[in-house]
């Protein structure tokens, strides 16, 4: 007979957290929302660890390299969308690892004899203004001269004119040698007031480029997460179908952690995925698997290696409950999985962490979510409305609005995340293609929304997120104490914003 839960599931609206006692040192500047994102042992340090405890879904409508580069340096990782080809995620991911670094590989390039037309259309292409001129236009080519903005004039001269004739040469160039650290090159940076730095081998071959840029970009974002080379950190989908060749290829790419992108992980196919990748790279490659929604999918896959287990099936632009009848309340189903987490670690040593995946309507949600035991959410709808999301905005009606679908949608027609053995196609729609607000610049939401996670935090006198997970006092409420919690028995007047 089949097994019936007594109590109904619930969603994160239905819940309150009951303020408690908060000492001066309780504000917003103070809380650390740092956080685990990989398995590890007790007494260990984790792997890899997020200052900000989002990611961003694996989803086209969402996570492009714009999405993580952007995420990144808030402190978040994004997890580049798998449903696309290996070499096409492979080129994403390492354009990610390649855009930011101390030390920087030139993508912008030109050999001496080529003309000012072809520098305008590099600039095109690559977006950089910066573009070293070696003997053969390579990267590792020998530098003969750099070219900047600063030295021609479109409007006044010939766009046949060749570069060797406008650049600056090697000869005027302050450079510096192999084996220089960072903080050296930084300092020349300053001393001399440059934009970049080329750095050459003995030969004069052209090894990377340090730019200013990079500096002054981390002097303003300090939650930034980089790797030890200094590079953004960035995470990517892969199935259960072709991650034998797909996990070679993102693993050289640069990618730092995995997640196996399924609307439903308590499968022998997530099994023979997560035996395969420990089999070939033991516990380097860091990969997480999920969806579950109760202890026993959790247990399985915490028990099958997986660095992290993601929680939640349905919801928003996921129709799978709408569409197979299964599911569960996301408040519920975390709760759930994060008590089986904490017995697990308490039997094992082992601290597997979880990712809420799904249920956030509100800003609130995310604090109620980490009380709940969350280490870090995954969002799709909140980051699918921003510039960086890699979707068409458009006009719907007088207001702008950002294109976003579901990976389970026929316009995506992920079959692999449905996958369950069966034909190599997408049988039947498990999400839909839709439109959400646009936002404007993740940076600026982003920043709202944390400082609202803080503010409540302090409100529950927490500082860190074990703390609040520690402290939390969380409430079920009545459907009229949700009416009751909202603007009632005014007119509200037209929402003007006036600048300053």
């Amino acid at each position: 007979m089949a097994y019936f839960y007594e109590e109904p599931s619930h969603t994160f609206s239905e819940y309150l957290l009951i303020p408690g006692y908060s000492s001066s040192e309780c504000i917003p500047n103070n809380v650390s929302l740092k956080t685990p994102v990989v398995k590890f042992k007790k007494g260990e340090e984790p792997a890899l660890t997020m200052n900000t405890p989002l990611v961003s879904a694996i989803m086209q409508a969402v996570s492009g390299e714009k999405m993580a580069i952007a995420l990144a340096r808030e402190g978040g990782i994004s997890f580049i969308y798998g449903s696309q080809s290996i070499e096409d995620e492979a080129a994403m991911v390492a354009r990610v690892k390649n855009y930011k670094a101390g030390f920087v590989r030139s993508d912008s390039n030109i050999r001496p004899d080529q003309t000012l037309k072809d520098i305008l259309d590099l600039k095109a292409k690559t977006g950089h203004s910066t573009v070293a001129v070696t003997d053969d236009g390579t990267a590792e080519g020998k530098l003969l001269g750099i070219v900047t903005s600063r030295d021609y004039r479109v409007s006044r001269m010939d766009p046949s004119t060749k570069v060797a004739e406008f650049m600056t040469p090697f000869e005027s160039l302050i450079y510096a040698k192999e084996g220089i650290t960072l903080k050296e090159a930084n300092n020349i940076i300053w001393d001399h007031k440059l934009n970049s730095l080329p750095v050459i081998d003995e030969n004069q071959r052209l090894l990377y480029m340090v730019f200013r840029k990079d500096y002054d970009s981390h002097k303003e974002n300090p939650l930034e997460l980089l790797d030890a080379s200094k590079r953004y950190v960035v995470g990517a989908g892969i199935n259960t179908r072709d991650y034998e060749k797909r996990i070679p290829a993102l693993v050289e790419a640069g990618a730092d952690v995995l997640c196996i992108d399924s609307s439903e992980g308590f499968s022998e196919w997530q099994k023979r995925t997560l035996d395969w990748t420990r089999a070939k790279y033991g516990d380097s490659v860091k990969i997480g698997a999920g969806n579950v929604v109760d202890r026993e999918g959790f247990l399985f896959l915490a028990e099958a290696g997986a660095d992290f287990v993601k929680v939640g099936i349905g919801g928003s632009i996921c129709i799978t409950r709408e569409q197979k009848g299964i599911g569960r309340g996301q408040a519920t189903a975390l709760i759930e999985v994060a008590k089986a987490r904490d017995e697990y670690y308490a039997r094992t040593g082992i601290y597997v962490p979880v990712c809420s995946d799904g249920g956030i309507v509100h800003d609130y949600h995310v604090t109620l979510a980490l009380a709940m035991g969350a280490d870090f959410i995954m969002l799709g709808r909140y980051f699918s409305r921003f510039d960086e999301s890699p979707t068409n905005k458009v006009m719907i009606n007088g207001n702008y609005m950002k294109e976003y679908w579901g990976e389970g949608s026929s316009r995506a027609r992920n079959w692999q995340r449905y996958d369950l053995g069966g034909e190599a196609k997408l049988s039947f729609e498990e999400g839909v293609d839709s439109y959400v607000p646009y936002a404007g610049s993740l940076k600026d939401n982003l920043t709202l929304t944390l400082y609202k996670v803080r503010s409540t935090m302090c409100n529950c006198g927490a500082l860190t997120i074990p703390e609040l997970q520690e402290k939390a006092k969380i409430t079920l409420v009545s459907a009229t104490s949700i009416v009751e919690g909202g603007a009632h028995d005014v007119v509200l007047k037209e929402n003007n914003k006036i600048s300053k």
